[in-house]
């Protein structure tokens, strides 16, 4: 796991369908999985040799060739690229170039120094851009959320656009954005298409300091975004966003920005708290008199990546065009020198899981009992790097989204939650708690963007008998947006995260193979199993409900 419109079926029909799913019948193929064979499987994925599965290495490679080799042994259609079992797509890396400039109307040249009044962002393309200068609030379009800080169709025609960074209503718990943790909405390659296309020839980002007075310089400093050395786990984006960007894009200081609004004979303070914290958005403010000319030089490598995916195919000819999907991530933090992050239940834990699920319906289908709606399993890459390989999947699925029914994520499914008093910033908002008091739990996000979901959760567990604990899905931890169901959720998917918990050994080289509880972890594959069965045997669908 990472650190840091209802559909309604007449009540006779309804009344039929849930008294079945409630049945305490397991699903069939259900005694295949196994505590042992999940443990082999994570001993393989998570060990030594395999060097912590970091993207981009051997092992990680290796990983996710072993991944398709299980597939297709179990008689997995291959739906990747060019009919195998592997979704290809390529991640981004940017390195900096050396011709990088920036002129403002009115203010000397010695007062721009880059890497402290400037610097490109990584989002940015190599060119030269400029015109006059137009704020644009926090630079958000969010239609879902009624919010454009476009408005004015015209306003960034030719224009240099000067927006903030984060989102309105950062600190505010009724915001319609998250409210105390940056939404989706906040990444700025979102931003920034946004305002290209709005028109805009380039785009200055600013730190917000009327939520952030101590940010007067850049939002973060030079050498935390462009490092002199490269580090062992690169900053990679999803290639397929960032291509699209094809203007200059550059971070200014807090301090830059108030005064080209000042030298407009405006003021930051009060354009961003009467006009950007506005609900609804902006209309563009011009800033007269203010002229910029941006030259940014950025170096882009493609490197390919991908994810693997294997599809049951449904018996229904009226359902298996409707999908439910059953996810894990397969890398993890890969290796410093002698220190291996093997990453057993981070989370080769899930992995094994959904081998184990593609065996029970397998050994079912041997038994001619199929599923009427398709199953896809898909293991994703980069979930460390920021739930890249899940991402990559919603920018250009397999399968029509819209056909997607629900998502299921297994991410650290294989041992208790155990959570030290004083545990820092790995452990963030959640209580302390000892792996004893969750000895028969396991986590379920997600649940409050869908009711049904949680309902058909419980009803697939009374075949297990676990404790299921409906907790931190507004959680100051995070949780919820650290794993990759938070795609699918954020485009209006039904999906839940399942998880069994953080504890120490948590991106520690001592989340090995020998920590993890299989017995339990087998009833909680189980347990995720029975749920993709009745998911896909109802006739309805579970509804999505917007926050």
């Amino acid at each position: 796991m990472r650190w840091t419109h209802a559909v309604f079926v007449p009540a006779a029909l309804a009344i039929v369908v849930v008294v079945a799913a409630q049945s305490p019948i397991p699903a069939p193929g259900s005694d295949t999985i196994r505590a042992e064979d999940l443990q082999a499987d994570v001993r393989f994925l998570a060990g030594d040799g395999m060097q912590g599965r970091l993207t981009g290495t051997p092992g990680n490679r290796q990983a996710a060739e072993f991944i398709a080799s299980r597939f297709d042994r179990l008689g997995l259609s291959g739906v990747g690229t060019d009919g195998s079992h592997f979704q290809e797509f390529d991640l981004l890396t940017a390195a900096l170039g050396d011709d990088n400039r920036l002129e403002v109307n009115g203010i000397p040249a010695a007062d721009l120094t880059f890497g402290r009044t400037y610097y490109p962002d990584q989002t940015s393309a190599s060119g030269t851009a400029g015109g006059d200068v137009v704020f644009a609030g926090f630079g958000i379009t969010a239609a879902s959320l009624g919010h454009d800080d476009y408005q004015s169709s015209s306003a960034l025609d030719g224009k240099v656009a000067l927006i903030l960074d984060h989102e309105p209503g950062e600190f505010d718990a009724d915001s319609p954005f998250d409210g105390g943790m940056a939404s989706e909405h906040a990444r700025p390659v979102r931003k920034v298409l946004a305002a290209q296309a709005a028109g805009a020839t380039a785009v200055l980002i600013a730190p917000d300091l009327h939520n952030h007075e101590e940010r007067r310089g850049t939002t973060r400093p030079l050498r935390s975004v462009w490092p002199d050395q490269p580090r062992r786990r690169p900053d990679y984006q999803v290639a397929g966003w960032v291509r699209d960007v094809d203007i200059p894009v550059a971070q200014i200081s807090g301090d830059l920005a108030a005064r080209i609004v000042a030298n407009a004979g405006l003021n930051m303070r009060e354009l961003a708290t009467t006009r950007a914290e506005r609900r609804g958005g902006i209309e563009a403010v011009p800033l007269p008199g203010q002229h910029v000319e941006l030259t940014t030089s950025v170096h882009r490598r493609f490197q390919p990546n991908r994810n693997v995916v294997g599809l049951i195919e449904g018996a229904d000819p009226e359902l298996r065009d409707e999908w439910v999907v059953i996810t894990a991530h397969y890398d993890h933090e890969g290796a410093d020198g002698l220190r291996v992050f093997n990453g057993a239940d981070d989370n080769a834990s899930g992995v094994a899981g959904l081998i184990e699920i593609a065996e029970a319906y397998h050994a079912a289908g041997l038994e001619g009992l199929k599923p009427r709606r398709s199953i896809l399993l898909a293991a994703w890459n980069s979930e460390e790097q920021g739930l890249l390989g899940a991402w990559a999947y919603t920018s250009d699925p397999v399968h029509p989204l819209a056909r997607t029914v629900a998502v299921l994520n297994m991410d650290m499914i294989g041992r208790d939650e155990e959570i030290p008093a004083g545990g820092g910033a790995r452990f963030y908002g959640l209580t302390a708690q000892t792996a004893e008091s969750n000895r028969n739990a396991v986590n379920i996000l997600g649940y409050s963007r869908s009711p049904d979901l949680r309902r058909a959760a419980e009803r697939a567990n009374q075949v297990t008998g676990l404790t299921l604990r409906f907790r931190y899905d507004d959680n100051a931890s995070n949780l919820l947006r650290r794993s990759d169901q938070w795609p699918f959720l954020y485009l209006g998917i039904p999906a839940l995260f399942i998880h069994t918990g953080l504890h120490p050994d948590y991106h520690t080289e001592r989340d090995r193979p020998d920590t993890v509880n299989y017995e339990k972890m087998a009833r909680v594959v189980q347990m995720v199993h029975q749920l993709s069965w009745n998911l896909a045997q109802r006739q309805d669908r579970p509804a999505f409900l917007s926050r």
